[in-house]
């Protein structure tokens, strides 16, 4: 498949107040993503500088993200197209729709310490 509708992709992952959908195509992973008000920061313990160090290209869909960096920090709204680069972490202060493109093998490494974060119970703080 190259092309699919959100609601035409599989749930890769799921948790209070958060869905993925997502596919890989090239190398790629294509992500929909619904978020509730939330601080994810706790998930990224264990990343270098405790910061997601993947490329992220996107687009908001609906309402805004924050995205947090070591030195600053930025709001992207509605309607806006955006480029995360490597010691970001994010901050949705109200609820949010993205599409987003991310290196496959980039994104596949942070997933690795959120999966071991979540399954030692670290949680999101939700606002």
């Amino acid at each position: 498949m190259t092309a699919a509708r959100m609601d035409e992709l599989e749930i890769a992952a799921q948790m209070d107040g958060y869905e993925a959908r997502t596919a890989e195509w090239g190398g790629m992973t294509v992500s929909f993503e619904t978020m509730g008000a939330a601080d994810p920061a706790p998930l990224f313990k264990g990343l270098p500088d405790d910061r997601c160090q993947a490329e992220h290209y996107g687009y908001v869909l609906e309402g805004e993200l924050a995205v947090r960096y070591a030195d600053s920090e930025e709001t992207i709204t509605a309607g806006q197209a955006y480029y995360l680069p490597p010691g970001h972490v994010p901050l949705v202060r109200t609820s949010a729709r993205t599409m987003e493109f991310t290196r496959t093998e980039e994104l596949a490494a942070s997933m690795e310490v959120i999966g071991k974060n979540l399954a030692n119970g670290v949680e999101v703080e939700r606002l």
